[in-house]
């Protein structure tokens, strides 16, 4: 699928191996600190430094969003998203669109031509697969035909599960 100029693609795979993208997105905590999931897979792979380059902007709001270099990874950039926790952080769809709003914007003002997603909040934070999905499709056809310098946006999921679902909902 193709929304604007941006080419859109789902995958299944490890966040941290995307050596073709030039920045991954980070669902972070508010911390910016190893955790689990993705962001210790991130962590892990970075390396130390990420940490303590992220301590700076620590600590980030839900729906927020910040850049740091990308250390170890393949990556240029790697971009710290708060996702909301379903029934806690209110208004949690709202919250997870300006997740991506946010990467987005962060990507376009440094020029990145690609960026990689997890799926935002629907590992330990909670958020229903198909509700997050949804929201997913809706904010990237509204910002992907702004963008400048994004030429690809690629969600590398977890589960075929949840791969299956992005490429419904997203016409992949």
């Amino acid at each position: 699928m193709n929304t604007g100029n941006v080419q859109l693609e789902a995958v299944k795979g490890d966040i941290t191996d995307q050596p073709d993208i030039t920045a991954i997105v980070n669902a972070a905590n508010a911390h910016l600190r190893t955790g689990g999931g993705v962001a210790g897979a991130i962590h892990r792979a970075a390396g130390p430094g990420l940490a303590e380059e992220a301590r700076q902007f620590a600590p980030i709001q839900p729906g927020e969003a910040v850049i740091t270099g990308a250390h170890q990874l393949p990556n240029r950039f790697v971009i710290h998203c708060l996702g909301p926790v379903y029934g806690v952080d209110k208004p949690e769809a709202k919250l997870l669109a300006d997740c991506y709003r946010n990467a987005i914007r962060i990507a376009e003002e440094n020029r990145v031509d690609s960026i990689a997603f997890p799926a935002i909040s629907t590992g330990a934070f909670g958020f229903p697969i198909d509700e997050a999905t949804d929201i997913v499709a809706e904010v990237m056809e509204e910002v992907c035909a702004q963008t400048k310098y994004l030429e690809k946006v690629r969600f590398v999921l977890f589960s075929d599960k949840d791969l299956e679902i992005y490429r419904e909902k997203l016409n992949l």
